[in-house]
């Protein structure tokens, strides 16, 4: 039997690669929706299209949501509090996939699941083998001292807070949805998903 041991630089510099892409594009998925970078559409239209979903006061969903986004994929990318930015990540994609992507299969161009999915999964794993060598949790020293079951605590709390973000909603009718919403899940001429 052969056993594989991974060589600890090896494994930190593909921990620091995921970290980096995973956590950029998270923080700039938020940014798209709290300040309209990158060809987003900003907290207030971003707020219209929640408000559309159920999600009301509109505009506190989306600035609670880019926050969360924001937050999250900074302290994945950094690798800064071990588990919290994958438990937030976790939190938004539950939502962003069950009021969004849901029912439209799981690829993503069909607007399905695929993406929120993929993010989850990331967090999951980043937040169960930890950040790295590379990371500012092991340059300050507090890499390796939470217990198993404190990452399985906070992401815990990812995934509740994720479903109780889920009964604040209050579901609209169908029939109130303008068609292009209906067809696509996503703001009036945006083709891109609300994750």
């Amino acid at each position: 039997m052969v056993t594989y041991t991974a060589d600890l630089q090896t494994l930190s510099v593909g921990l620091l690669l995921v970290r980096i892409v995973v956590g950029l594009i998270m923080a700039g998925h938020g940014a798209q929706k709290l300040f309209g970078w990158f060809g987003g559409h900003g907290v207030r239209k971003t707020g219209e299209f929640l408000a559309q979903l159920g999600f009301r006061p509109g505009t506190a969903f989306a600035a609670a949501a880019s926050v969360s986004e924001i937050v999250s994929g900074l302290l994945v990318t950094f690798g800064f509090l071990g588990p919290i930015g994958p438990a937030l990540m976790i939190a938004v994609m539950i939502v962003a996939a069950i009021t969004v992507h849901w029912g439209h299969g799981l690829f993503a161009q069909n607007n399905g699941i695929e993406l929120p999915l993929l993010y989850t999964a990331a967090a999951l794993g980043l937040a169960l083998t930890g950040y790295g060598q590379y990371s500012l949790d092991n340059a300050l020293g507090i890499a390796g001292y939470l217990p198993l079951s404190d990452t399985w605590i906070a992401l815990g709390a990812g995934i509740v807070g994720g479903f109780a973000n889920l009964t604040l909603r209050r579901r609209p009718a169908v029939a109130t949805l303008p068609a292009a919403a209906k067809a696509c899940s996503c703001p009036i001429g945006e083709s891109a998903e609300w994750s």
